[in-house]
């Protein structure tokens, strides 16, 4: 069980990049499916309960379109077999529908996952813009 937290954090890598390109369809698989779950965003609405954050995702992943990339850059991460979180970076290059360049974003991250049924989920995601260096 120790190494499976680490694996699904590469997995979770992988859905931050599907995601930058308007594909929810890995997001999904690791999202809470159960309340609690919140999502602080990084303009500002705070969207809560399982169904209402996945919703979220949604909508904002349909802004992105294919072209984008991601990155997470971890400063800690943990777990006790039932929770897990990482705190770190995600640095994106998004490439935003109607736009013609590519946008740099770097967000400051804060998840939370839950171990249900034997599968970790993404039950809280805080994220804002970091301040530029």
């Amino acid at each position: 069980m120790a190494d499976d937290f680490h694996a699904f954090i590469q997995k979770r890598k992988e859905a931050a990049r599907a995601y930058v390109n308007g594909d929810t369809g890995p997001l999904k698989q690791i999202a809470a499916t159960d309340s609690p779950a919140s999502f602080f965003h990084p303009m500002g609405p705070v969207a809560e309960g399982a169904e209402q954050v996945l919703a979220r995702y949604v909508d904002d992943a349909a802004a992105f379109e294919a072209g984008g990339e991601s990155d997470i850059e971890i400063i800690h991460m943990g777990h006790d077999g039932k929770f897990g979180y990482w705190v770190g970076y995600q640095n994106a290059k998004a490439r935003l529908k109607g736009a013609a360049d590519a946008v740099p974003m770097r967000l400051r991250v804060t998840e939370i996952f839950r171990r249900t049924n034997g599968q970790w989920q993404l039950v809280h995601r805080h994220a804002d813009m970091a301040e530029k260096a």
